[in-house]
Protein backbone atom coordinates (compact mmCIF):
# COMPACT_ATOMS: atom_id res chain seq x y z
CA UNK A 1 0.00 0.00 0.00
CA UNK A 2 1.32 3.54 -1.46
CA UNK A 3 1.41 6.36 1.28
CA UNK A 4 1.12 9.39 -1.07
CA UNK A 5 2.50 12.72 0.18
CA UNK A 6 0.45 15.73 -0.37
CA UNK A 7 2.42 19.27 -1.25
CA UNK A 8 0.57 21.18 0.86
CA UNK A 9 2.53 22.36 3.94
CA UNK A 10 5.92 22.46 2.16
CA UNK A 11 8.33 25.00 3.08
CA UNK A 12 11.08 26.92 1.35
CA UNK A 13 13.69 27.58 4.14
CA UNK A 14 17.16 29.01 4.27
CA UNK A 15 19.95 28.93 7.23
CA UNK A 16 23.70 29.53 7.59
CA UNK A 17 26.91 27.90 8.00
CA UNK A 18 27.61 27.96 12.09
CA UNK A 19 31.30 28.46 10.77
CA UNK A 20 32.66 28.32 6.95
CA UNK A 21 32.86 25.15 5.54
CA UNK A 22 30.52 22.95 8.28
CA UNK A 23 28.12 22.12 5.85
CA UNK A 24 24.48 22.06 6.26
CA UNK A 25 22.91 23.43 9.28
CA UNK A 26 20.70 21.25 11.62
CA UNK A 27 19.12 24.16 13.19
CA UNK A 28 18.22 28.30 13.02
CA UNK A 29 16.26 27.45 9.01
CA UNK A 30 14.09 30.58 8.39
CA UNK A 31 10.99 30.09 6.68
CA UNK A 32 10.43 32.11 3.50
CA UNK A 33 6.31 33.35 3.31
CA UNK A 34 3.80 33.08 0.04
CA UNK A 35 5.97 30.63 -2.06
CA UNK A 36 3.32 29.47 -4.92
CA UNK A 37 5.95 26.75 -6.76
CA UNK A 38 9.06 25.60 -6.51
CA UNK A 39 10.47 24.26 -10.07
CA UNK A 40 11.88 20.98 -10.51
CA UNK A 41 15.04 20.16 -9.40
CA UNK A 42 15.82 17.13 -10.81
CA UNK A 43 17.85 17.49 -14.21
CA UNK A 44 18.66 14.62 -16.35
CA UNK A 45 22.18 13.70 -16.50
CA UNK A 46 24.46 14.21 -19.75
CA UNK A 47 25.01 10.96 -21.35
CA UNK A 48 29.09 10.30 -22.48
CA UNK A 49 29.40 8.26 -25.58
CA UNK A 50 32.13 5.32 -24.54
CA UNK A 51 31.37 3.89 -27.46
CA UNK A 52 34.42 1.72 -29.17
CA UNK A 53 35.49 0.05 -32.19
CA UNK A 54 34.88 -3.40 -30.90
CA UNK A 55 31.38 -2.41 -30.78
CA UNK A 56 28.68 -3.63 -33.68
CA UNK A 57 25.81 -2.30 -33.47
CA UNK A 58 24.59 -0.07 -30.32
CA UNK A 59 26.72 2.94 -29.19
CA UNK A 60 26.85 3.30 -25.19
CA UNK A 61 26.83 5.47 -22.98
CA UNK A 62 27.68 5.94 -18.79
CA UNK A 63 25.79 9.27 -17.18
CA UNK A 64 27.76 12.34 -16.99
CA UNK A 65 26.94 15.40 -14.60
CA UNK A 66 23.67 16.52 -13.83
CA UNK A 67 23.01 19.83 -15.09
CA UNK A 68 20.03 22.00 -13.26
CA UNK A 69 20.80 24.98 -15.71
CA UNK A 70 21.65 27.32 -13.73
CA UNK A 71 19.22 30.13 -10.97
CA UNK A 72 15.90 28.14 -10.58
CA UNK A 73 12.96 30.45 -10.38
CA UNK A 74 10.94 30.15 -6.87
CA UNK A 75 7.37 32.10 -7.84
CA UNK A 76 5.85 33.41 -5.15
CA UNK A 77 3.19 35.68 -3.74
CA UNK A 78 4.58 39.46 -4.14
CA UNK A 79 3.31 41.11 -1.02
CA UNK A 80 5.55 42.91 1.64
CA UNK A 81 5.80 40.86 4.34
CA UNK A 82 7.65 38.31 1.73
CA UNK A 83 9.65 41.07 0.03
CA UNK A 84 10.81 42.12 3.78
CA UNK A 85 11.49 38.41 4.50
CA UNK A 86 13.60 38.24 0.75
CA UNK A 87 15.23 41.44 1.45
CA UNK A 88 16.66 40.01 5.33
CA UNK A 89 17.81 37.10 3.54
CA UNK A 90 19.99 38.67 1.01
CA UNK A 91 21.44 40.72 3.52
CA UNK A 92 22.53 38.08 6.15
CA UNK A 93 23.81 36.40 2.88
CA UNK A 94 26.17 39.23 2.16
CA UNK A 95 27.04 39.42 5.80
CA UNK A 96 27.62 35.24 6.15
CA UNK A 97 29.58 35.46 2.56
CA UNK A 98 31.81 38.15 3.26
CA UNK A 99 32.86 35.77 6.40
CA UNK A 100 33.25 32.91 4.17
CA UNK A 101 29.61 30.70 5.45
CA UNK A 102 27.37 29.10 3.11
CA UNK A 103 23.46 29.91 2.45
CA UNK A 104 21.86 26.02 2.86
CA UNK A 105 17.99 25.84 0.63
CA UNK A 106 15.97 23.44 2.56
CA UNK A 107 12.91 22.10 1.10
CA UNK A 108 10.89 21.11 3.96
CA UNK A 109 8.22 18.24 3.36
CA UNK A 110 6.43 17.31 5.84
CA UNK A 111 6.72 13.58 7.17
CA UNK A 112 9.53 13.41 4.59
CA UNK A 113 12.96 13.73 4.69
CA UNK A 114 13.99 17.70 3.80
CA UNK A 115 15.85 18.43 0.27
CA UNK A 116 19.23 20.37 0.77
CA UNK A 117 20.96 22.54 -1.68
CA UNK A 118 23.59 25.23 -1.57
CA UNK A 119 22.10 28.61 -2.89
CA UNK A 120 23.19 31.86 -3.41
CA UNK A 121 20.25 34.51 -3.70
CA UNK A 122 19.73 37.15 -6.41
CA UNK A 123 17.59 40.92 -6.03
CA UNK A 124 14.52 40.60 -6.94
CA UNK A 125 12.85 42.63 -9.68
CA UNK A 126 9.66 42.92 -11.20
CA UNK A 127 7.79 40.16 -12.74
CA UNK A 128 5.07 42.47 -14.27
CA UNK A 129 1.16 42.45 -13.96
CA UNK A 130 -1.73 41.81 -15.42
CA UNK A 131 -5.86 42.92 -14.74
CA UNK A 132 -7.45 40.87 -12.40
CA UNK A 133 -5.15 38.96 -11.31
CA UNK A 134 -2.95 38.00 -8.02
CA UNK A 135 1.08 39.86 -7.82
CA UNK A 136 3.57 37.12 -8.15
CA UNK A 137 7.32 37.48 -8.60
CA UNK A 138 10.14 34.73 -9.51
CA UNK A 139 12.56 34.82 -6.59
CA UNK A 140 16.08 33.29 -7.89
CA UNK A 141 18.71 30.88 -6.06
CA UNK A 142 21.72 29.63 -8.10
CA UNK A 143 22.44 26.15 -6.94
CA UNK A 144 26.20 25.95 -6.08
CA UNK A 145 26.45 22.34 -4.18
CA UNK A 146 25.33 18.84 -5.23
CA UNK A 147 21.49 18.74 -3.37
CA UNK A 148 21.13 16.08 -0.82
CA UNK A 149 18.36 14.62 0.69
CA UNK A 150 18.43 14.13 4.75
CA UNK A 151 16.75 14.33 8.22
CA UNK A 152 14.47 17.92 8.36
CA UNK A 153 15.92 20.76 9.99
CA UNK A 154 14.99 21.47 13.92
Amino acid sequence: MALELSTAGIALKYAFEASAGSGIPSSGFVTIPGVKSIPSFNPEPNNLEVTDLSDTEWKRYIPGLKDPGGAIGITVNHYSAFRDAWETMLTAYATASASGKAMYIEIAIPNEDSFYFGAIPSALGFNGAEVDSVLENVAYLTPNTAPIWDDPST
